[in-house]
């Protein structure tokens, strides 16, 4: 489904319904955004891990501007400001009041922007796999060089350049870096989900060739004021666990869970464990 907001449109999908049977009336359940990383990718690689949450929440899945299923336009216009205000508007459009924020990586960034300019408008906040500010690109640079491969830093200079060329050699980075990504990666699994997922370079370099290299809401956070979770990976290499720490300094009562056999991709690493503890954190908050 498309959203014709502000300048552009929104591709958007929805899982599992918002009201339900209770007894003898109808209950209406929560609605979540599922806010996709990258960016330069889309929502897809989050079905089914996240279907599990349809149980207790609405998803509303949907791609960034200029990415996925979205409409493209001027790539100047692929900015972190257009994503948290195209995430408003598609709030307004589908008619919802508060809703449940879930962000991983950029994703998580587009969803703390979006809670700290939006604080009323948030029932929940999850954060996964993220920053609080541009130091994750230098700490990335520091684990690459430790741990990765010739070819790996080597093809990651495209990243820290924001000069990837095309949607092939974007989907090869990936595929050369996912062992990095993921602790639990295997070449014959991973490429059917990438076979599936519509990346756009454009979204990626205008990021990492300009807005995350000035990006921080750290100062801010206190604006905050729903209920936070905050979920890492202790053997996240570019968004290492010390950046969550620092958000959950940051955000009054925050709740802090660090996944021991993670790395970046905890939705791969520990599927199951990762919907149990959003749900735990969603039920009994």
């Amino acid at each position: 489904m498309l959203a014709k907001i502000r300048d552009t449109e929104i591709y958007f999908d929805v899982e599992g319904a918002a009201l339900v049977p209770d007894g003898e009336r109808m209950r209406e359940k929560p609605v979540a955004f599922v806010i996709h990383g990258g960016p330069g990718a889309d929502h897809t690689s989050y079905k089914p891990t996240f279907s599990p949450l349809s149980q207790k929440l609405q998803l509303v899945y949907f791609d960034h501007r200029g990415q996925g299923r979205s409409a493209r336009g001027a790539k100047e216009t692929y900015t972190l400001e257009n994503n948290v205000e195209d995430m408003e508007a598609l709030r307004q459009y589908l008619g919802l009041e508060k809703i449940v924020v879930i962000g991983t990586s950029y994703g998580g960034m587009v969803a703390l922007s979006y809670a700290v300019r939006y604080p009323e408008n948030v029932q929940s906040l999850i954060v996964i796999a993220t920053a609080g500010s541009s130091r994750f690109l230098e700490l990335a640079k520091v684990n690459l060089a430790k741990k990765g491969t010739k070819e790996q830093q080597a093809i990651a200079q495209f990243l820290w350049d924001g000069k990837f060329e095309n949607e092939a050699q974007l989907q090869e980075y990936f595929q050369l870096m996912m062992p990095m990504y993921s602790l639990t990666y295997k070449p014959e699994t991973s490429g059917k989900s990438w076979n599936r997922t519509i990346l756009s370079p454009d979204a990626i370099n205008v990021a990492f060739g300009g807005f995350l290299r000035s990006y921080n809401v750290l100062d801010e956070l206190g604006k905050i004021t729903a209920p936070t979770l905050i979920i890492a990976g202790k053997h996240d290499w570019i968004c290492p666990p010390e950046l969550s720490e620092e958000i959950a300094t940051a955000i009054p009562h925050a709740d802090l869970r660090i996944f021991e056999n993670s790395g970046h991709l905890i939705r791969v690493d520990e599927p199951e464990a990762l919907m149990d503890a959003i749900i735990g954190f969603l039920v009994y908050k």
